[in-house]
């Protein structure tokens, strides 16, 4: 999409920046701590154009296959999801699941099958319907145009809520799409990053949303990894209410490459919100490949190089292990010429040339230090062989994140 020009503004409201769109999150009891919000919700004042794109793990949570039902059709109008409990690996997930859409629809008087339903938390326990059935009354009477307690009720190990939301314009009307997410831990998607819920205004048939996710997600979601673990329950869904009030969007056109790169800028300030707090992250990592054969190569590369855990441990001790970064792109199966290979890291203390031509190079280590000390780090690869480029999104690996898995459960 180089050369299309559209006008995006960030604005405040996340799954609520969009017309028509309430949201809520209360402390039902599946989590001990009452201090915690465990139980979010997100509803559209209309039935709404929905996608959705799930895990390919195949060990996958109930809320998964109970949401491809409901929304098979391409239509939905409510998102709720449960922290504390992943219900998967339940005998009885899909009707728990399944219970949780009816209990639901009928507080808001909506027909179950548009619900989109999640969970999120401990793999393999039980979940009990109880607290949420006591707790969707309280959940409907504070729906508001705030998103932030829902954002927060989706949280697990995640230490900071992450929201984002832009305006632009389709066909001279202001549209707004937002979204929420959480994600800390057990991230390293093919389809999603753990659970991603997405709102907008804008007017466009379910083929052309799911087309569009589909698309965006490669470059946003896909492109994160915390930990190289692929979650049970990832999962991001979008529901379009078209609010907006433009012509609706049913055909790859001028307005969908707009839409495309709305969803996308949305999509990719999630993800680097969700790299950046990786569970025990100290930094958000981004590495951006450049002049690569190909568009697949340059992804390949740039996430080889997010995933490596030697590297990562290499940026939490603010340490200039160019080698590392060298390895992991000769092991990432990319048909790459090593020789040919330039590497630098910069943030927001300058910039840090360490690799010219697959060689090292002289270079401060004081200097070196001082850039990868910051919260925000970029590696960069040149393969100085062809135009195509990607960006990948991780984080440092620290002492906590031992901690915070070791105990997970208790």
């Amino acid at each position: 999409m180089k050369g299309l020009e559209i006008t995006m503004q960030l604005i405040n409201g996340g799954v609520c920046a969009a017309k028509g769109f309430k949201a809520s999150g209360v402390h039902c009891g599946i989590r001990k701590n009452k201090t915690k919000r465990d139980l979010a919700l997100v509803v559209s004042e209309t039935r709404s154009s929905a996608a959705a794109v799930y895990t390919t793990n195949l060990v996958k949570g109930a809320p998964i296959t109970v949401t491809k039902n409901n929304i098979s059709d391409g239509y939905g109008q409510a998102m709720i999801c449960n922290s504390g409990n992943a219900n998967t690996c339940n005998a009885n997930g899909i009707e728990i699941a399944e219970e949780m859409c009816a209990l639901l629809g009928d507080a808001l008087k909506i027909d179950a099958k548009d619900v989109i339903v999640a969970s999120t938390g401990v793999i393999g326990q039980t979940l009990d319907i109880t607290p949420i059935k006591n707790g969707i009354p309280s959940l409907c009477e504070e729906l508001a145009t705030n998103g932030d307690n829902a954002a927060e009720a989706i949280m697990t190990t995640d230490t900071v809520a992450k929201q984002s939301a832009i305006e632009f314009t389709i066909g001279g009307k202001v549209c707004r799409l937002g979204g929420m997410a959480k994600g800390s831990g057990m991230i390293h998607p093919n389809m999603a990053t753990m659970l991603v819920f997405i709102t907008t205004d804008a007017a466009i048939s379910p083929e052309m949303l799911q087309k569009a996710l589909s698309e965006e997600v490669k470059d946003s979601f896909n492109m994160v990894s915390v930990d190289g673990d692929t979650s049970t329950n990832d999962m991001v869904s979008v529901l379009a209410n078209g609010m907006a009030g433009n012509d609706e969007i049913t055909e790859e056109n001028e307005d969908f490459l707009t839409f495309r790169k709305a969803l996308g800028s949305v999509m990719v300030s999630l993800s680097r919100m969700i790299a950046g707090d990786g569970e025990g992250a100290t930094k958000l990592l981004e590495c951006v490949v450049s002049s690569a054969p190909s568009k697949e190569i340059a992804k390949v590369v740039a996430k080889s190089v997010i995933c490596s855990s030697l590297l990562k441990a290499a940026m939490f001790g603010a340490d200039a292990n160019w080698g590392r970064v060298l390895c992991a792109i000769g092991y990432s199966g990319a048909d790459v010429d090593v020789n040919k290979i330039d590497v630098s890291f910069r943030s927001c203390k300058g910039q840090v040339d360490v690799c010219k031509m697959g060689a090292g190079i002289d270079f401060s280590e004081e200097i070196a230090k001082e850039v990868l000390l910051e919260k925000e780090i970029e590696i960069l690869v040149s393969l100085n062989d062809g135009e195509a480029e990607a960006t990948a999104w991780g984080c440092d690996l620290t002492y906590d994140y031992v901690k915070i898995n070791g105990d997970y459960r208790t």
